[in-house]
């Protein structure tokens, strides 16, 4: 064998919480509540429109900013839900999935020596993308349990060095909608520091009880500065098509669309085409999807309370906390492995979602509920007798 080291960035890191429980629950039979992805298939029409496009034109490379149908179907996108106005063939471009936008950007708009601004719990992947692109990531700890950003914490952050703020909402993995009042102080110190704000908003449709998603880019002076990453898979639950897509300034855009030609270069054809005509259904279709979903978090909380947990908000996304002191736990890995081989049922650790070797709570855990009634069901049953 070659006596070589690799990068570290990635070398170093173990492989990711999800693949980690999603064996376990494989090994131990259960009903993996863990990875966040649905267990039934997004409408019909969708899929059949990508069957057709098999069969009948896209089988070959597609443009790089992504097919204009999707392109154009987005901007009006924009326009229906946010009133926001983007040119389709300068100010957006289609990823290989949420998380080829995020690299796309993160290489983009980083150089070595630069420094970029997380908010804690994070979604994995965004330190070593930014790591391997040469900067350093600094951490804002969002405040259990309603996950609220201090503004003390959020200028502590912010260096001379910093050039970015990436900001999810709805939140993963927390399920918070960050609220107007918040959103407008992190705009204030976008805009007193001439900063960029990556914005992940791949759950903007999932948002529950009547509240409203509000993209960054809405506020005043904002536009210029944001670039909006949605994510076909999660308002379709068609999470195995990675089809991703931005929203942005002309001269951001075109610098990530740099970056995402040595990424992934383009997408399949048929499936872009296919949710251009999602993106375009009706508002029943929108409505129907939440509700459903809201439903589903309704009975994957009722099961968690019965069970004897203290169960935290969710606002959106498919996903709910829990502290585990309510069932006298104090590990959250520990807490996810036991129930995995003896309860049947999986979950992720939160601890998961923070740097490592920094102070962080160890006692929440993150269940998913985008599956069917049943299954949730049946998770619910499981946990009440183990708990019981």
């Amino acid at each position: 064998m070659m006596n070589r080291s690799f990068n570290p960035t990635f070398a170093g890191r173990p492989v990711t919480i999800f693949a980690v429980m999603s064996a376990l629950a494989n090994k131990h039979g259960a009903i993996n509540l863990g990875q966040g992805f649905p267990d039934e298939d997004g409408p019909r029409e969708i899929l059949e429109a990508a069957a057709r496009g098999i069969l009948e034109k896209h089988n070959q490379y597609t443009p790089v900013m992504g097919v204009p149908a999707l392109r154009q179907a987005l901007a009006r996108a924009n326009k229906r839900f946010y009133d926001l106005d983007f040119d389709w063939e300068t100010e957006t471009m289609v990823a290989c999935g949420a998380t080829e936008a995020l690299a796309a950007a993160f290489f983009a708009f980083l150089q070595p020596g630069d420094e970029a601004v997380l908010l804690a719990p994070v979604y994995d992947c965004y330190a070593p993308i930014i790591e391997a692109a040469g900067a350093r990531a600094r951490f804002v700890n969002l405040e259990p349990p309603n996950w609220s950003i201090r503004e003390e914490a959020l200028a502590a952050a912010i260096t001379p060095k910093t050039k970015v703020i990436a900001l999810n909402s709805p939140h993963n993995p927390c399920g918070r909608v960050i609220p107007r009042e918040e959103l407008e102080m992190v705009a204030a110190f976008a805009k007193k520091h001439d900063l960029l704000v990556v914005c992940d908003e791949v759950y903007e449709h999932l948002v529950f009880d009547g509240q409203a998603h509000i993209p960054l880019a809405t506020l005043p002076g904002m536009r210029e500065r944001c670039v909006r990453i949605g994510s076909a898979g999660k308002t379709f639950s068609l999470t195995g098509w990675r089809i991703g897509y931005v929203s942005g300034p002309a001269p951001l855009i075109a610098v990530m669309m740099k970056a995402h030609q040595y990424l992934a270069y383009t997408l399949p054809g048929h499936l872009q085409e296919a949710i251009a005509l999602g993106l375009d259904l009706g508002d029943d279709y929108y409505d129907g999807f939440v509700a459903g979903m809201q439903e589903k978090r309704d009975i994957m909380r009722e099961g968690l309370l019965a069970a004897g947990f203290d169960v935290l908000p969710c606002d959106g996304t498919y996903f709910m906390n829990v502290d585990i002191r309510s069932v006298g736990r104090k590990d959250d890995m520990a807490f996810c492995e036991e129930i995995t081989e003896k309860a049947k049922v999986a979950a992720v650790p939160l601890s998961a979602f923070y740097p490592p070797n920094t102070d962080f709570p160890r006692h929440f855990a993150r269940f998913c509920f985008c599956k069917k009634r049943e299954v949730l069901d049946e998770a619910n049953a499981r946990l009440k007798r183990y708990f019981a």
